[in-house]
């Protein structure tokens, strides 16, 4: 539902921040690792994920992109709530845990507190394989120079198509075109010949 919230920060602890936007105080939760990485600054910019039960809605933010993707994948795994996702990243940093799962170093991740041996070994069972193939940057840096190219082959795969199939299809399409089609008209013309 929220993307991200930018605005002035009213108010930052280890645990939680609020965030003041169009006049509104937002409560965020945050990872150790967004908390010091925020710093001293006024103004911040977090992407959030919101959580929806019964009997709460609760925002958690993440300094960028790539720790909210891996958030995500965290608890996508059964016994993994949002509370404990957050913890994960709060005990290591977000590139260590992606080693450790790609690793598969029950070990390390054992000893993030909640984890146990079978909660570690089914984070690396079912994630080791998603993020091999999202490979080791992809999760962690979002790239800032996006192409449209990029962008299209990312939508393209979001809409269920095989990524190697429509990443041929777009490269034929740029060569024909000389490389000048905006995203839009890139991915009308891959629909068309997938």
């Amino acid at each position: 539902m929220y993307a991200y919230i930018d605005g002035k920060l009213a108010f930052k602890s280890p645990a939680y921040v609020v965030i003041d936007a169009g006049g509104v105080g937002y409560h965020i939760n945050i990872s150790l690792n967004t908390y010091s990485q925020l710093g001293d600054s006024e103004k911040c910019k977090l992407f959030t994920w919101l959580h929806v039960k019964e009997d709460a809605h609760t925002l958690y933010g993440f300094i960028d992109e790539g720790e909210r993707r891996l958030f995500l994948h965290l608890i996508s795994v059964s016994g993994i709530g949002a509370n404990t996702g957050r913890m994960i990243l709060s005990s290591i940093t977000p590139q260590e845990i992606q080693a450790a799962i790609i690793g598969g170093n029950v070990a390390q991740i054992q000893r993030i507190k909640g984890i146990g041996p079978k909660s570690a070994q089914r984070l690396i069972l079912e994630l080791q394989d998603k993020l091999k193939k999202d490979g080791p940057d992809t999760l962690i840096a979002m790239p800032s120079n996006v192409t449209a190219k990029d962008e299209a082959l990312s939508a393209l795969v979001m809409l269920g198509f095989a990524r190697n199939a429509a990443e041929k299809v777009l490269d034929q399409e740029l060569n024909r075109n000389g490389g000048t089609l905006t995203v839009e008209q890139l991915i009308k013309s891959a629909l068309k010949s997938l």
